[in-house]
């Protein structure tokens, strides 16, 4: 018979960066929470992914207002939670191939400013000194101060660790319970977890979740691969990409789609990235992928053109269709809460996820407007576009 637990406040499912960033802070808020995941710690997306804590790939609005939010609260964090989380605060270098792109990021670096970002335009003299090994004939770009990065899965652990949140890995949520039409605990096969509030944190198999509390919320896979490198002196300072990253992360393609992210690490390995691609949880390699990737990077940064690439990894982003996560009470729910489809910036919304969670949790005033956040802002059957939410 499961054993049974009735003394929580809340159940997060999914033990990945947002679900711990949801229990640590509704551990700081004086709850009683627990978190289980049918895997590890960081087992899933998180642990696939690079660490970007970013802002300048993200126009101005509700996502930009969340992601300077949780850059505040990392800054906070790396202050309180141990060394090795490898906070660096290392900023952001986004580059133009000629004038007409410059342009561009010009109209788009304008927006972010008025919404508080640090956007400084460099010249082609200005990029290389910042990043020397960049290849010539760049007509310029901008400098991002704020863009950092994390150990993704070493942050999720030591966000749950100083949660006090109980940790149930390795069992798979099966149903979730319910009492008079509210959800009110999960059920795994070895225990029932209850408790009056259930956040659902579990990324890419967020929708499964929804489903079974009998609602929707679609939630879609979208596959990406990095490349690691040898280990190299640090011949890449920041974070830099192209400005086609920017399409790219705001594209709703289902095609392979790529764009050159390259970034140094304190241990010495060059990471390189972006793909995106929606072809379900397929975890085949994609040589044309990576191929792609490579020479893309090598366009970028000529030095890296005969590095050895000692790996790859892929994870699939938790995507939603207009590109906003999901934060908050499920009214067609009541009791359960949603926290994911982050998509690739999971990792940098993470704490202030969290603490729209734990103000959700205790009625506390969220810190900034969540109805963009609403996971009932979908149309009818949860899988079309967002509908207006005018209450």
């Amino acid at each position: 018979m499961p054993q049974r637990h009735h003394s929580l406040d809340v159940v997060v499912i999914g033990a990945g960066v947002v679900g711990a960033a949801c229990a640590y802070h509704a551990g700081r808020a004086g709850l009683s929470v627990a978190v289980v995941d049918r895997g590890p710690v960081a087992g899933g997306t998180t642990g696939a992914g690079e660490g970007n804590l970013l802002v300048s790939d993200k126009e101005a609005g509700p996502e930009l207002d969340l992601a300077l939010l949780s850059a505040t609260l990392w800054r906070e964090l790396a202050e309180v939670l141990p060394d090795s989380v490898e906070y660096e605060a290392k900023g952001g270098l986004v580059v133009a191939p000629d004038d007409t792109t410059l342009k561009a990021l010009r109209g788009f670096a304008e927006g972010q400013r008025r919404a508080g970002v640090d956007a400084v335009e460099v010249g082609p003299r200005e990029l290389r000194e910042l990043e020397p090994h960049l290849a010539p004939g760049l007509a310029g770009g901008f400098h991002y101060p704020q863009d950092a990065q994390v150990h993704p899965a070493q942050a999720a652990a030591r966000l749950l660790a100083a949660s006090g949140a109980r940790i149930h890995l390795g069992e798979e949520v099966t149903g979730l319970l319910t009492e008079g039409g509210r959800v009110c605990g999960v059920r795994t096969p070895r225990r029932e977890l209850r408790a009056p509030a259930v956040v659902n944190a579990a990324g890419t198999w967020g929708g499964r979740i929804a489903e079974l509390a009998g609602t929707t919320l679609p939630v879609l896979p979208r596959r990406g691969f990095v490349l690691v490198t040898e280990p190299l002196p640090r011949v890449v300072r920041h974070k830099v990409y192209a400005a086609d990253y920017i399409a790219d992360v705001a594209s709703g393609s289902a095609a392979l789609q790529s764009s050159a992210v390259v970034e140094g690490t304190p241990s010495g390995p060059v990471l390189i990235g972006a793909t995106r691609e929606r072809v379900g949880f397929d975890r085949g390699l994609s040589t044309a992928a990576l191929r792609r990737l490579a020479a893309q990077a090598a366009a970028l940064f000529p030095v890296l053109a005969d590095v050895r690439v000692l790996r790859t990894y892929h994870g699939f982003r938790p995507y939603l269709p207009d590109h906003l996560p999901a934060i908050g009470p499920d009214p067609r729910a009541p009791g359960l809460l949603h926290a994911c489809g982050h998509e690739g910036a999971g990792i940098g919304l993470a704490p202030a996820t969290g603490l729209l969670i734990a103000a959700a949790l205790t009625g506390a005033e969220p810190p900034l407007e969540t109805r963009p956040f609403r996971p009932d802002r979908f149309g009818p059957g949860g899988t079309g576009e967002p509908r207006e939410i005018t209450r």
